[in-house]
């Protein structure tokens, strides 16, 4: 038996009560549950739709998410998330570059990376040198005037850990962030790269070993076996080329308004709804949600 979610953006909140009669003209669904008013249903459906990627298609261009999965073991006991673009809604290392001037360079660079055109390593490696010799303070000013919470994130992480799993905040980016980061929303533990610095100033280096692409398939294989569960326990989000090999492991791996790329690539994608979208794919409904 598979599950069928629909969703919308909780800022539009359109879902109409036609939707599940116009998908029952396409598909043989079962009675639809509605998980939040406007915003995401489910219903069953026997078998994956043989036309599951042309109908999604044309409901993402409608401005709906539509995600087909088994509708067993939905429930994960561990999240991990990606930090930048994900949990938050900016790039860190684009932020710090902006501060110090070289901005447009790195964003350039971060974008190439992130959709899989360059090499991570040797991406970061660049990206970093360019920040050499900036007051470690940017990091502080940073954080405190330009980066800003991704919507339902608070409520992804609150809920989850209120039903009992475990969280942690996987990144490229740098722990002078995901340490923050991790202690704003809730999270149990964060991994990252560390910028290295010399007195006050950073060096334009990472502390080895650098945190990629293999960093996060470990982090859900360490983790899950840490705590007695395997991969296919694990819900992970992610948008970037980085995420991809994570996303894959995890029992669901869910791309949120991800990279082209990385979204042609995934299985489970989320164009339109927000991280409490990984709450309705779950099959949560939005009276369960822990609001902070």
């Amino acid at each position: 038996m598979q599950i069928l979610t629909v969703l919308a953006s909780p800022a539009r909140a359109d879902l109409g009560g036609t939707v599940a009669s116009d998908l029952g003209r396409t598909w043989d669904l079962g009675e639809p549950r509605w998980l939040a008013d406007g915003i995401a249903l489910e219903a069953e459906l026997a078998e994956v739709p043989e036309d599951l990627a042309e109908v999604s298609a044309d409901w993402r261009d409608r401005g709906y998410d539509l995600v087909v999965q088994p509708a067993g073991h939905r429930r994960k006991a561990i999240l991990l998330a990606d930090m930048d673009s994900t949990m938050i809604g900016q790039e860190c290392i684009d932020e710090l570059a902006a501060h110090a001037g070289v901005g447009e360079r790195v964003a350039e660079i971060t974008a190439r990376a992130m959709n899989g055109e360059l090499d991570f390593e040797q991406a970061l490696a660049e990206r970093v040198g360019l920040l050499t010799g900036l007051d470690s303070s940017a990091i502080t000013a940073v954080l405190d005037e330009r980066i800003t919470l991704a919507p339902g994130g608070r409520e992804l992480v609150a809920t989850m850990r209120a039903h009992g799993a475990y969280a942690a905040l996987v990144s490229g980016g740098f722990t002078q962030f995901t340490e923050e980061v991790a202690a704003r929303l809730g999270f149990d533990e964060h991994r990252a790269n560390t910028l290295e610095a010399d007195g006050p100033r950073l060096t334009g280096k990472v502390v080895p070993p650098v945190v990629g692409r293999e960093a996060k398939v470990a982090a859900v294989r360490e983790i899950s076996a840490r705590l007695g569960l395997e991969p296919r326990d694990v819900i992970a989000v992610g948008d970037g080329a980085n995420d991809l090999d994570m996303l894959h492991l995890a029992g669901t791996g869910v791309a949120l308004h991800a990279k082209p790329s990385v979204a042609a690539q995934s299985r489970v994608r989320v164009d339109h709804g927000d991280l409490t979208a990984l709450l309705y794919l779950q099959g949560y409904t939005a009276e369960e949600f822990v609001r902070v």
